[in-house]
C-alpha cells in the first residue's frame, strides 16, 4: 500500500509497467546502436521500434515456467515484434539491461526527492525567519542551558537538509552509470560503442569498468544518502515530539478539525506524524545497511543483491518521498506557543545566567576556579530550594565585593542571548540562498 502522503509519481516509477518499459528502452536503444553499425537491417529496426511492447500479465505467466524474469520479458516482447525479435538483446546479458534500467529508475526517483527537499527547505527558511526572535530555552542533556531562539532551530535544520540536498545530487550522479559490456564485462559479444550510444541516449555515463553488474558501492552510496535524509527528518521529529510533551508544550503538530487522538481519552492531541516519521527512519536506515551488504558479490557476480534491491530501493525512495512531504506539512502548520516558551525559561529561576556571572567575576580579577565555586554554590542553592538565582547573587557578600547591583542586573538581560541571531541567519542563508 502506497502511503497517502507519497506523490503518485514516485509510486509509478516502481510499478512493473514502468520498470519493463525501461528494460525495453535499453533493448531498443541497443538495437539502434547495432543498426548504426549495419548489424541490424533498417527495415528490421523499424519493425522493432513500431511493434515492440510487452504484457505484464503475460510476463508473469511465462516467468512461472522459465523462472527467469528477463527471459520472460524478452519472450513477451518477441510475441509483439515477430521474426525480427531475433535482433533484440543481441550481445547482451541480463544485467546489462537490468542494471542500466535500474540506474534510470533511481535517477527518476532522485529527481523527485530533490524536489521534495527543496520544498522542505522553503518551509524551514520561512520558519527560521518567522521565529528568529522567539525566545526559547536551549537544552543540553535535556536540561536547561542558555536561551536561544526557535528560529535558530529551523536554521540548523535548514543547514543540515541543505547538505542532504547536495548529497542527493551527488548520489544521483553516482548512480547515473549504465553498462552494456556482456557476460563478464569484457565486451566479448559487443563493441564498446554500443554501450556509449545507449548510455548517452538514456542520460547515463558508461561505467569505466564492470563485471556482469554495476558495482554495488554506487547503490550503497545512494541508499546511505537516503538514510542520512531519514536521520535528519527524525532529528526534527524527535524535537517536535519533545516540545509537544504536556510538561513542555512549546510547540505541537497541527490538529485538524474532527481529528481524534485516542479511542479512550477524548482530550489527547498526540504527535502521531512525528512518531510515524521516527519509525520510518528506522526502516530506511536498515535498508541502507542491507545495501552495504550487497557490495561484496561472488567473483564477477551472483544474484544475492537482486532480491534485496527489489525491496529496499523502491521502499526507501517511496518512504523518503512520503517522509519529506509529510514533514513539510507538519512544519508548515506547526503550532508555536511563545508565551509557554517564556514560562519555561523562567522555570529555572534565572540559572541560565550562571556562565555570564562566572565570566564577569573573572573579568573583575577573581580566578576562574574561585569564581566557579562561588557561582555554583549559589546555583545549587537556587536549584535545591527553588529560590531566585539573581536574589541569591545580590545577597552574596563575596560577590558584592566584585559586582554591583547594576552589574548583576545587566547580566540578566535576555537580549544578550539573541544579539548574534541575525549574523547566524545571514551566514546560513547567504551560503545557500
Amino acid at each position: 500500500m502506497i502511503p497517502r502522503y507519497s506523490r503518485p509519481e514516485m509510486a509509478k516509477i516502481w510499478e512493473p509497467e514502468n520498470r519493463y518499459q525501461k528494460w525495453l528502452d535499453v533493448e531498443i536503444a541497443a538495437c539502434e546502436a547495432w543498426a548504426k553499425k549495419g548489424e541490424i537491417p533498417k527495415k528490421s529496426l523499424a519493425t522493432i521500434k513500431k511493434k515492440a511492447g510487452f504484457n505484464v500479465k503475460r510476463i508473469d505467466k511465462i516467468e512461472e515456467k522459465v523462472k527467469h524474469d528477463v527471459i520472460a520479458f524478452l519472450t513477451s516482447v518477441a510475441e509483439h515484434i515477430g521474426p525480427d525479435s531475433r535482433f533484440v538483446h543481441k550481445g547482451l546479458t541480463s544485467s546489462d539491461v537490468l542494471d542500466t534500467a535500474l540506474a534510470v529508475l533511481m535517477k527518476e526517483a532522485a529527481d523527485i526527492i530533490i524536489l521534495d527537499i527543496q520544498n522542505l527547505l522553503k518551509v524551514l527558511k520561512s520558519n527560521a525567519m518567522k521565529y528568529k526572535a522567539t525566545l526559547q530555552m536551549g537544552r543540553s542533556h535535556g536540561i536547561h542551558a542558555e536561551p536561544t531562539t526557535f528560529g535558530l532551530t529551523f536554521a540548523l535544520w535548514y543547514a543540515e537538509m541543505n547538505r542532504n540536498l547536495e548529497r542527493m545530487k551527488t548520489a544521483r550522479e553516482t548512480i547515473s552509470y549504465g553498462q552494456l559490456s556482456g557476460p563478464v564485462g569484457t565486451f566479448s559479444s559487443l563493441p564498446p560503442d554500443i554501450e556509449i550510444f545507449v548510455c548517452k541516449k538514456l542520460g547515463l555515463n558508461p561505467a569505466p569498468v564492470a563485471t556482469q553488474v554495476i558495482q554495488r558501492d554506487r547503490h550503497a552510496e545512494y541508499m546511505n544518502t537516503l538514510a542520512l535524509i531519514a536521520g535528519a527528518i527524525e532529528k526534527m521529529a524527535i524535537e517536535i515530539r519533545h516540545l509537544q510533551r504536556t510538561e513542555v508544550l512549546e510547540a505541537e503538530e497541527p490538529f485538524s478539525k474532527g481529528q481524534k487522538g485516542s479511542s479512550a481519552m477524548p482530550h489527547k492531541r498526540n504527535p502521531i506524524g512525528s512518531e510515524n516519521l521516527s519509525g520510518l527512519a528506522r526502516v530506511v536506515r536498515s535498508n541502507a545497511l542491507a545495501a552495504m551488504e550487497n557490495i561484496p558479490l561472488w567473483h564477477e557476480r551472483d544474484i544475492s543483491h537482486s532480491s534485496v534491491e527489489r525491496i529496499i530501493i523502491p521502499d526507501s525512495t517511496i518512504l523518503i518521498n512520503y517522509m519529506l512531504v509529510r514533514l513539510a506539512g507538519i512544519l508548515r502548520n506547526i503550532q508555536v506557543y511563545p508565551e509557554r516558551m517564556k514560562e519555561n525559561i523562567n522555570l529555572s529561576n534565572g540559572l541560565f545566567c550562571s556562565q555570564r556571572v562566572l565570566l564577569m567575576l573573572t573579568e573583575k580579577g577573581l580566578s576562574r576556579e574561585k569564581s566557579y565555586r562561588i557561582v555554583q554554590k549559589n546555583a545549587m542553592k537556587s536549584w535545591e530550594q527553588g529560590r531566585d538565582f539573581k536574589d541569591l547573587l545580590l545577597k552574596d557578600k563575596t560577590i558584592a565585593t566584585y559586582l554591583s547591583k547594576r552589574d548583576i542586573d545587566t547580566l540578566f538581560d535576555l537580549n544578550f542571548y539573541t544579539k548574534n541571531v541575525d549574523y547566524i541567519l545571514k551566514r546560513v542563508f547567504k551560503k545557500t540562498g
